[in-house]
């Protein structure tokens, strides 16, 4: 069976790589053209647009990108009907996804949505375009179930599928990591600015302030992401911090806390328990936009989860001395640090059993077999 796959950030290649790894295995035939990142080359097939020339947030970003991404739509429409897929997956990334979905349901194609966009924060009505456009959508957070039911929508709720990715890494125990990186003993604190370029300029330069109210006390870490070159971080580090690529996992798992920009990676920290800051900041018109739209309480993924604020969120102004603030206590207040770590054990325990990417390649591969 062909499919056509399309993930348009990070976090999206690593689960759709995944899927495609569960796919093979179920479909020994199984043929690849996709939208997505190195991960999802590694599985084989056609990449068509890396996800690095499609991740553009905020109103301002994608005006100034608009050619761009008219042309991203062009190479999509035209190889997706050269190349006749039995199923168009679409992983997250709604802005572009929902257009596509639009265009190959009216050519016919099975649509299938697995990891539902964030519509149950913002844009809550684009539920009856997935309604209308996706055959069957799956659901990674337990709530979806009874959101989509509001619409008069059955999705498939399968787990999360940062379960699955975590059981695959391979962590590192404290020496070991140390010895790989050449690191010294002081104890770690990680900086995780995010996959996209103009997260990574308004974020890791706020982090970057607060390492001098630590008098050389700790070891601070940039978690760099896959995709984006060295010579783009020079600009933002010092010899005080050092860089590492394509670890993020062994990063924050020995470090003693983490400074986390908002979205996928709350969660993956929260998996592996280490303590955290969520921070997030986006350009005065997207953030205006973003108070008017946006309905929920929380916007990270461990305290949407919880329903309750388990990390602190940090928006937008007086970023770096909030940080900084925040670290200082979970550093030297234990039990607010305890705490937190056992919400995090009760995150873990509903958000599925490591099977999400098998469960939707199976049902997947049954639907369009027949």
């Amino acid at each position: 069976m062909k499919y056509f796959i399309i993930a348009g950030e990070a976090s999206g290649d690593l689960h759709a790589a995944n899927l495609m790894k569960q796919l093979k295995i179920v479909d020994s035939e199984a043929d690849f053209m996709f939208f997505g990142g190195d991960l999802m080359l590694k599985q084989g097939g056609k990449m068509l647009v890396h996800y690095r020339d499609t991740a553009y947030m905020g109103v301002t970003e994608v005006l100034a990108n608009w050619k761009k991404i008219r042309k991203n739509f062009q190479v999509c429409y035209k190889n997706l009907l050269e190349y006749s897929p039995d199923a168009v997956v679409f992983v997250d990334y709604p802005g572009f996804n929902l257009k596509v979905a639009k265009f190959a349901k009216q050519h016919g194609f099975k649509t299938f949505y697995y990891i539902s966009p964030k519509i149950w924060a913002w844009k809550k009505r684009r539920a009856y375009t997935i309604k209308k456009y996706i055959d069957k959508m799956f659901a990674i957070f337990p709530f979806e179930k009874d959101f989509y039911k509001q619409f008069g929508y059955e999705v498939e709720y399968v787990g999360n599928p940062l379960v699955d990715a975590m059981q695959d890494c391979q962590l590192l125990e404290n020496k070991s990591f140390i010895g790989k990186y050449g690191l010294s003993e002081k104890p770690k604190i990680a900086f995780v600015p995010g996959s996209r370029k103009n997260e990574i300029q308004k974020l890791l330069p706020e982090m970057m302030k607060i390492i001098s109210a630590f008098n050389g006390e700790y070891e601070f870490l940039v978690c760099g992401a896959p995709g984006i070159d060295k010579d783009f971080y020079n600009g933002f580090l010092n010899e005080n911090a050092k860089i590492i690529f394509s670890d993020t996992y062994n990063v924050v798992k020995n470090s003693v806390v983490a400074v986390v920009t908002s979205g996928t990676a709350t969660l993956e920290t929260a998996f592996l328990g280490t303590p955290q800051v969520v921070v997030y900041k986006l350009n005065t018109i997207s953030y205006i936009a973003a108070e008017l739209l946006v309905k929920i309480k929380y916007f990270s993924l461990v305290n949407i989860i919880s329903g309750k604020e388990v990390v602190k969120e940090l928006l937008q102004t007086k970023l770096s001395e909030d940080i900084k603030k925040e670290v200082i206590k979970i550093l030297g207040d234990k039990d607010y640090r305890d705490k937190m770590l056992e919400e995090y054990q009760e995150i873990k325990k509903i958000s599925g059993d490591g099977t999400a990417s098998k469960k939707t390649a199976e049902i997947i591969f049954n639907e369009i077999k027949h």
